[in-house]
């Protein structure tokens, strides 16, 4: 294990949850971006649009 070594100058109880929390932030940063900047992913949630018989 190449990066274990970390653990000796950070400390876990303060390594993981920085790291956890940073991943946790960009995937509602990459979520974010996607629902606002796209138009098929929100009608996707909606069930797309129904068309007029």
């Amino acid at each position: 294990m190449n990066q274990g070594k970390i653990w000796t100058v950070v400390n876990p109880s303060v390594g993981l949850p920085l790291l956890l929390g940073s991943v946790t932030v960009i995937a509602i940063l990459v979520h974010a971006a996607v629902l606002s900047h796209t138009t098929w992913f929100p009608a996707y949630w909606q069930g797309g649009l129904k068309k007029a018989a």
